[in-house]
């Protein structure tokens, strides 16, 4: 396993690693996602560390905390072994205090998601959503107590737009607080937003990307063809209203050639989906998800070897599309390219 820096910390992380979203399984939305209980879990983290993919990610809002109680179940005995990453934000319950990042739901919060782990401190806690309703002043400096007082190692955020890391950033160092080292987002080849604004910043800002939903939430595992029925176990007839919107002649389009790339590597569609995000600036880790130990293993066959530059082109250019204002002049006209390239044209 390739280890990388988060961002601009000093802490290592596996370029692969493991959510717990399929943990517990409760609700509309998660029980779709999967219904792992401890013992499955346990198994999983059994084979993740055999393969050292050591980072675990979950958020309070998975399955209503279930998410965490099995994570921490599962690696009882072993925290030395493993990082924990896991959000909190949105909301618990319909309290007028049980969502949102205030000083109050923050300390309370991380509490909580200690307790259902097991452990004393979260390695990396990140803000599941911008909360506009908390001066990001107060945000700041509750993150930055919480790392003093050694209940969090790191913090980042997650579904943030830039203007608002950006603001955060700024704070933070105005006053000295932590910074933000992560910044947890959706990126696959049916959905490369990321790349127009959130990984410029990234890359200046020093965020490590911890990707979710790489196989564009289900669309990608080689199962979604062009006039081909959803497979009947598929997650997409229950929860497709909750994730990213995809095109879906695009989304045949681009399974065309990762199905031609499949037969010239021998690698599957969703291992070569994975190794393509491995291949983009930014990224530190890409979060799998999987609710069997077959499909973990499959998934840990993305590492270990790597596309070819004709391979990534070719997946470059199928999965392209022009971004929205402000973007779109950057990469439709030279003279706007010439003083700022895109990254990806």
């Amino acid at each position: 396993m390739e280890y990388r820096q988060l961002g601009r910390s000093g802490l290592r992380v596996p370029v692969l690693s493991l959510g717990a979203g399929t943990f517990g399984g409760t609700g509309p939305l998660f029980s779709n996602w999967g219904t792992v209980d401890a013992k499955g879990a346990t198994r999983m983290i059994d084979i993740s560390l055999e393969h050292g993919m050591n980072l675990f990610d979950s958020a309070d809002v998975y399955s209503d905390g279930a998410s965490e109680t099995v994570l921490g179940a599962a690696i009882k005995g072993r925290r030395n072994k493993v990082l924990i990453s896991t959000k909190l934000g949105l909301p618990m319950g319909d309290g007028p205090n049980n969502y949102g990042t205030s000083r109050d739901r923050l300390i309370k919060a991380t509490d909580a998601a200690l307790m259902r782990l097991g452990t004393d401190h979260i390695d990396i806690l990140q803000l599941h959503a911008f909360d506009a309703t908390t001066p990001i002043e107060e945000v700041m400096a509750t993150l930055d107590d919480l790392i003093r007082v050694g209940k969090l190692r790191y913090v980042g955020a997650s579904n943030f737009a830039g203007w608002q890391i950006m603001k955060s950033l700024s704070i933070a160092e105005r006053h000295g607080y932590s910074r933000y080292v992560a910044h947890q987002v959706y990126y696959s080849l049916v959905g490369r937003d990321y790349e127009w604004d959130l990984m410029p910043l990234a890359e200046d800002q020093g965020l490590g990307a911890l990707v979710w939903s790489p196989l564009g939430w289900g669309r990608l595992t080689g199962k979604v063809r062009r006039e081909t029925p959803l497979p009947s176990g598929s997650r997409l007839k229950e929860t497709a209203q909750f994730g990213p919107p995809v095109d879906d002649e695009m989304l045949y389009d681009i399974v065309d050639v990762l199905d031609d790339i499949a037969g010239e590597t021998g690698k599957t569609v969703p291992q070569i989906a994975i190794n393509w995000l491995l291949q983009r600036p930014t990224v530190s880790s890409v979060i799998l998800g999987a609710r069997t130990e077959d499909q973990l293993i499959a998934n840990l066959g993305a590492v270990g070897w790597s596309l070819n530059d004709d391979q990534i082109a070719r997946l470059d250019q199928v999965s392209k599309r022009t971004p929205p204002y402000p973007h779109y002049p950057y990469y439709i006209q030279e003279g706007f390219a010439r003083l700022n390239p895109p990254r990806f044209s």
